[in-house]
């Protein structure tokens, strides 16, 4: 696909897909959009998006169609609603493109209604948050044909730095929950033992000193650790996503049999943080539920 002729629409203007669709512009391609609320188009209109006023409007005649949304229940409304959805505009020679991060049986559903279309699917969420979309550095981690993945290559390219095809559709989902469980699970376990080691008398930053020096501590960690001393916690991936992914996930784990313990207690650390009153807050702000 070429960018001075490929349209893209981008589904969801977040936190992400609204960087994603600046992305997309300043690469050169014709790009529309649609988010249910319409503020956040308004300096990417200015910049020379078109936007829509549904879903089905801005993905008719799209060459590429990118959901960029918080949960499955916005996914589906979004693809699949009977008037509205972008689903009933797709044409048979485009790309949907489900960046979001889903679960596998929802993009199973989701791959069922894009193929019946005679159009193909790519499920491409994405690793990073919102300097890295503004950068153009995310990672995209996609399943789907590879036909069809090579296609959208220079899509994908524009808003990340690289790509990792981990097999058929639906595979770049469970392999987006396994990344962020496992990232959940460090941060976690650094705000718990954060919480002894304070309780035992040692000074906070004392010991993210400590630890941010050692080989056991890896570079994603230390970062969370500075935060935390600086007590920086504006919402980059906010708790109550992060409880979302982690409820996924172990659905995920459950339906193929995969024994995920520590996945399962730290769902329920970060669901107690959320109820806690921090669900607004950044990941790392755990910290604050077992100071």
């Amino acid at each position: 696909m070429n960018d001075d002729t490929t349209t893209v629409a981008v589904l969801g203007l977040g936190a992400m897909g609204s960087r994603m669709a600046r992305r997309l512009i300043d690469a050169g391609f014709s790009v529309r959009l649609y988010n249910r609320s319409q503020g956040p188009a308004q300096r990417l209109r200015e910049a020379g998006a078109i936007a829509a006023p549904s879903a089905r409007e801005a993905s008719l005649g799209a060459d590429v169609v990118m959901s960029v949304v918080t949960d499955d229940d916005a996914a589906r409304a979004i693809w699949l609603d009977p008037e509205q959805g972008a689903l009933a505009s797709l044409s048979s020679d485009a790309i949907a493109v489900e960046s979001s991060t889903v679960t596998p049986a929802w993009i199973e559903t989701l791959d069922h209604a894009v193929t019946e279309r005679g159009a193909s699917l790519v499920d491409a969420p994405v690793v990073g948050s919102r300097p890295q979309a503004e950068a153009g550095q995310l990672v995209h981690l996609a399943g789907g044909d590879p036909d069809a993945l090579d296609s959208i290559a220079p899509v994908l390219a524009a808003v990340g730095q690289r790509v990792h095809h981990v097999g058929p559709v639906g595979r770049g989902t469970a392999m987006k929950l396994v990344v962020n469980a496992l990232f959940g699970m460090q941060v976690a376990a650094l705000a718990e033992m954060l919480g002894f080691a304070t309780r035992a008398g040692i000074d906070q930053n004392a010991a993210l000193e400590v630890l941010a020096g050692l080989p056991t501590t890896s570079p994603a960690l230390a970062g969370i650790g500075a935060a935390i001393g600086a007590g920086k916690f504006d919402p980059l991936f906010p708790i109550a996503l992060v409880a979302k992914d982690f409820r996924y996930a172990s659905a995920a784990a459950s339906a193929v049999q995969a024994r995920v313990p520590l996945t399962q207690t730290t769902a329920q650390a970060f669901a107690e943080a959320a109820e806690a009153g921090l669900a607004d807050q950044n990941i790392n702000a755990i910290a604050r539920h077992y100071a």
